[in-house]
């Protein structure tokens, strides 16, 4: 996981959309979606994550069994909270089956990391 969110910092910081809270946002995002794919789905094959319009974060695993959200995550207890906060701080998020698994992805709009920067003295 430390891995992936070094290279989203860096990618963040490389795009000028670093030092505000959605970045760290973004940063818990990745290792949500890296958290999810060690614990359900083997592991993650691939981390992608690419700037347009938004920020998109994409996580390859080998499994094509979709993710499903814990009907009932305990408050206080470790488990079953990863796609609440996905959802939760994605403005958009989802699935896609490919031949050799599945790509679990959340999209924030670029909006949301250009405002709110923190000035400088």
């Amino acid at each position: 996981m430390a891995k992936g969110r070094d290279f989203t910092r860096q990618a963040l910081v490389d795009w000028g959309w670093d030092g505000t809270e959605t970045s760290e946002d973004v940063l818990l995002l990745v290792s949500e979606l890296l958290t999810n794919a060690a614990l359900h789905a083997g592991g993650c094959v691939e981390l992608v994550v690419s700037a347009g319009e938004d920020l998109r974060i994409e996580v390859f695993d080998g499994t094509t069994t979709l993710p499903r959200r814990h009907p009932s995550p305990q408050r206080g207890l470790p488990g079953g909270h990863g796609l609440y906060i996905v959802e939760r701080l994605s403005d958009r998020w989802g699935t896609r089956t490919h031949e050799n698994g599945k790509a679990v992805w959340a999209e924030i709009d670029a909006s949301r990391l250009t405002s709110g920067r923190p000035t400088s003295r």
